[in-house]
């Protein structure tokens, strides 16, 4: 009994390693920064709320199979492994402006598995993972919601919504260019055939998810009070899909509190202030690409918006610093848990593939854009 709940203790630690990482952190720098009044201040509760009603919402929705029929139907109207692939990336990328990167994946990996198992193109496996990972991580950069760092500096910094679309829309678009070249070059013209899995959706419960979506997301934008949603959706999930409520990323949005304490602390210590002020003001794009290859972006966002108010360079390089290393952005750990699982003993071929895609991801976008800045 006692050996059975390390070993899940270990496995839950192991799995939610940036929660705990981010503990830690808060722990350390409460003993430099004593609790106080102003820890109150650290915490914003609307990029909190927003992201528990987006992920509720998305969680009850991936319930039913909305994404995987809306993905698989889409697949089929393709008929080569070079088209297919590329449109199943695209669904990745278009999916992770709407429902977030990690649940982008969390719904369409998946689907490339089943797509690529079911018609004998298991040799595309890695390289299409690997796609979709980059294509979750830079597909979100367009929209506020799509990133929960983007949800972050966007609240944060009180953004508005058409200059943050602008700011995002050259990466963006270079993104998409990249991401087709590489699907266009590296995945040969070959027929393919996609089964039907027959999934049919829930009229109702569609409906009425999409409703709850389109207020979630109107939520985001600032059009209703955010502590609308916080009462309206759970109370409805509650009696329609609890289990929806009971799938939220929780340790994400633990992930953010700590990081929040942690953030905040660091912006109180003077000789921190003054050391990462002087790194962003010769440059917070690079500055923060690299700190995002060495703690991740979501932590990168709320850390360097205490040292710099130039949140231009600070969007553009917590976004296309998620690609990289593994754990530059947690969405990268979801797709290699996903491939090993599936392709026990390939953990090395994966990260090799993964590695060379990526590091030529993050040096183009951040040379192309240090120039036009």
């Amino acid at each position: 009994m006692k050996q059975f709940f390390f070993e899940n203790l270990f496995i839950f630690i192991k799995k939610n390693f940036m929660m705990f990482a981010a503990f830690f952190a808060a722990v350390i720098t409460c003993f430099i920064v004593p609790p106080d009044k102003e820890y109150l201040g650290y915490f914003d509760l609307k990029t909190l709320t927003c992201l528990f009603c987006v992920l509720a919402v998305v969680c009850a929705l991936k319930n039913i199979r909305f994404f995987y029929m809306l993905a698989e139907r889409i697949v089929r109207m393709f008929r080569t492994a070079r088209i297919a692939i590329l449109a199943l990336v695209y669904i990745t990328f278009i999916g992770s402006m709407l429902i977030a990167n990690d649940m982008a994946l969390l719904t369409f990996l998946p689907l490339g598995f089943y797509m690529l198992r079911s018609t004998g193109k298991e040799k595309y496996m890695a390289f299409t993972f690997v796609m979709q990972n980059i294509a979750a991580n830079l597909g979100g950069m367009l929209t506020p919601f799509g990133n929960p760092q983007n949800l972050y500096l966007y609240s944060f910094f009180k953004i508005p919504t058409l200059e943050f679309m602008g700011i995002m829309f050259l990466p963006f678009i270079l993104a998409i260019i990249l991401i087709t070249l590489c699907c266009l070059v590296f995945v040969k013209n070959e027929p393919l055939e996609a089964p039907d899995s027959g999934i049919k959706l829930p009229k109702g419960k569609t409906v009425l998810f999409l409703i709850l979506f389109a207020l979630s997301i109107a939520i985001v934008f600032r059009g209703i009070p955010y502590w609308t949603g916080l009462i309206i959706i759970p109370a409805v999930l509650f009696f329609v899909d609890r289990k929806a409520l009971c799938m939220v990323d929780y340790p994400l949005l633990f992930t953010f509190v700590f990081f929040f304490i942690f953030a905040g602390n660091m912006g109180r210590i003077d000789l921190i202030r003054y050391f990462f002020s002087m790194l962003l003001e010769k440059s917070a794009l690079i500055f923060g690409v690299l700190s995002c290859q060495c703690i991740s972006n979501v932590p990168t966002a709320i850390l360097l918006s205490q040292f710099t108010n130039n949140y231009r360079e600070l969007l553009w390089a917590v976004n296309i610093g998620g690609a990289g290393t593994l754990i530059a952005s947690l969405a990268s750990l979801i797709t290699f848990s996903e491939y090993t699982r599936h392709n026990p003993g390939k953990a090395w071929y994966y990260i090799k593939i993964f590695s060379v895609f990526n590091f030529a991801f993050v040096i183009i976008l951040t040379v192309i854009m240090y120039f036009v800045k």
